[in-house]
């Protein structure tokens, strides 16, 4: 793919989505974002997929903004203004996207990185690897990925990390909710595989229906919610898979689901 910032392979109806710059531990430039963004369209669009999962080459997940590269492109205030808001693009596509994203950490998270891991749908990290917010001791804010962090985790704990800049390990984060599971070292992206072919084998139509519920009424009043959910399960019960998965149960087999 381009300049191979992202590699892709797809196995079992998983596409494993590779960040490529190992010799920068996977720094967010504005060229890799947009590699990633192009990445995330193309397997969204490919009916084959029907789980994701993202992981970074070399021992590090991603190190953040690229600081060397100015943390944007363009020429000018605001065309880096617009670069930057690419990676708030990301952030907002992932929720969006019809596949669950599993991170696999296989290294350090730290700033971007760190809000691009959590963004995920669900987040299997290396037990040696270390997460948080750093840029503060650089003068800068995380500003773009407190949106995430906010969604996940405690204010207060989360707000000490930030002014701190603090980098927590792999069990930390997995009290703090921000991680799923903790992985041997060097066994994050197996696990995260494995994690992804048991979700590949559940049926692609209602997993696609109950994710986008599911992030649709996080910020909605409670009622509000209550309405949607009972709209979306009588649609759910509509679906074909839905039909099949109650035959099945009722038949003592297998479904064979059909994605729709």
């Amino acid at each position: 793919m381009g300049s191979e910032l992202i590699l892709r392979s797809d196995a079992d109806g998983v596409a494993t989505l590779t960040l490529n710059r190992p010799e920068r531990r996977n720094a967010l430039s504005a060229e890799l974002v947009d590699a990633l963004i192009a990445a995330l369209d193309a397997v969204d669009a490919d009916p084959g997929v029907r789980v994701v999962v993202l992981t970074g080459a070399g021992k590090g997940f991603c190190a953040g903004g690229d600081l060397a590269g100015g943390l944007g492109g363009g020429e000018g205030a605001l065309a880096a203004h617009r670069a930057r808001g690419r990676f708030a693009e990301v952030l907002a596509k992932i929720p969006r996207l019809r596949s669950p994203v599993i991170a696999a950490v296989n290294g350090d998270a730290l700033g971007g990185g760190f809000g691009l891991a959590v963004g995920c749908d669900l987040v299997v990290v290396d037990r040696e690897a270390r997460l948080g917010t750093p840029e503060i001791r650089v003068g800068l804010f995380p500003m773009v990925i407190v949106a995430v962090l906010q969604r996940n985790v405690p204010r207060k704990p989360l707000m000490e990390m930030i002014l701190e800049g603090q980098r927590i390990d792999a069990e930390r984060a997995l009290e703090l909710g921000l991680v799923n599971r903790v992985a041997e070292p060097e066994q994050a992206l197996a696990e995260a595989t494995a994690l992804a072919r048991r979700l590949a084998a559940r049926s692609p139509a209602v997993l696609a229906l109950g994710k986008a519920a599911f992030y649709r009424v996080a910020d909605q009043p409670f009622e509000d919610a209550l309405a949607y959910l009972h709209a979306q399960l009588t649609l759910n019960l509509l679906t074909e898979d839905a039909m099949e998965g109650i035959a099945a149960f009722l038949q003592r087999r297998d479904p064979q689901w059909k994605g729709r």
